[in-house]
């Protein structure tokens, strides 16, 4: 139902769209050059689906990119008793670091084009945010939400966790003047980079979350803890220094009571604390005396603090998985944002 990229550092990232349909779900793989040269022939492009848009920046309102948001047609029908709709957040993830912000927006674009239907299905609007990945800055992952993202002084990069909260108001004001009601708490949906970004957003804004889906998210998912073993864990490792990066409280009262569903697959090595875009080396250091050097060594540890601080949050290893997407672990996710929808 969703969509993944695969390994983020090569130059071709494999996207991965899950189309729901009549209760069963088709897998779609294509693959996105990220660096096309200027006098590649591209073929042409079909138009996109009725009812998605792309909203363009407003700085004045809080966000410095454009985003697409698309709403099924049957939102529009004027009705008696007109329900409250629940928006699905797509981040985005292009795979690559990369200047050239017409490649953030085509990788953007196609994950909003390829969504469509699901949301349809699901009956949730959609949006997906166009947040850049810069070369320039490469240090600073954005979109995979790092340390760097929170505390960097480039204005332009900085906290796209409030720039997008800022186009999910956007979008709902949009649709509340045009008669379609969207909740506030939205699902939420990532895997790999994208999936680092759905995990670290739902832990500092458990209040715009009504249930999230990260796959992948790194080699760690964040812990809600300040410390273990005596040892602090800053930001993104853990909450040490939760205030101090995010400028709010950790609400972990709120946090106990969000579903979260963390998934991976057993032989998936992609690991992003070896690489210094999306953790510095003190991190790796700390990561790997006090939790291992594997995906896998890490994931008992990973379970027992998800178990024992989250007790909403469903965490699955699927055998015999790489890093990827399968159709059983979009299946899981349907399921799981059906069961947590409107709660």
């Amino acid at each position: 139902m969703a969509l993944g990229f695969q390994v983020s550092r090569t130059p071709i990232a494999s996207l991965i769209f899950f189309g729901m349909t009549v209760g069963t779900l088709i897998l779609v793989s294509a693959c996105i050059c990220s660096g096309q040269n200027a006098g590649t022939t591209k073929p042409e492009e079909a138009p996109p689906p009725a009812g998605l848009v792309q909203i363009d920046r407003v700085p004045a309102k809080g966000f410095l990119y454009p985003f697409y948001l698309y709403v099924p047609p049957e939102f529009r029908e004027k009705k008696k008793n007109r329900p409250t709709y629940t928006l699905l957040v797509l981040p985005n993830n292009t795979g690559t670091a990369d200047d050239d912000f017409s490649i953030h927006d085509r990788s953007a674009r196609q994950l909003a084009e390829q969504s469509c239907s699901m949301a349809s299905e699901l009956k949730v609007a959609l949006l997906v945010p166009v947040f850049p990945r810069p070369k320039s800055d490469w240090h600073v992952y954005t979109q995979a939400l790092d340390r760097d993202s929170l505390i960097t002084g480039n204005a332009d990069l900085k906290r796209l966790d409030l720039q997008l909260i800022a186009m999910i108001e956007s979008a709902r004001a949009r649709l509340r003047s045009e008669g379609v009601r969207i909740r506030k708490r939205v699902l939420m949906y990532g895997f790999s980079a994208s999936g680092m970004f759905t995990n670290r957003f739902t832990i500092i804004h458990p209040d715009r979350i009504e249930a999230a889906a990260f796959g992948s998210p790194g080699g760690w998912a964040m812990a809600p803890l300040d410390s273990w073993n005596g040892k602090p864990l800053r930001y993104p490792i853990g909450t040490a220094d939760f205030e101090a990066v995010t400028h709010k409280k950790l609400d972990r009262k709120l946090l106990k009571k969000t579903p979260m569903f963390l998934f991976m697959g057993s032989l998936d090595t992609n690991d992003s604390v070896i690489y210094r875009d999306s953790y510095d080396q003190e991190d790796q250091d700390l990561i790997f005396s006090l939790f291992g050097k594997t995906l896998m060594a890490r994931w008992p540890i990973t379970e027992a603090i998800y178990r024992d601080n989250l007790p909403q949050s469903t965490l699955r290893l699927y055998p015999g998985v790489g890093h990827t997407v399968t159709k059983e672990m979009a299946d899981d996710v349907v399921v799981f944002f059906v069961q947590h929808m409107h709660r």
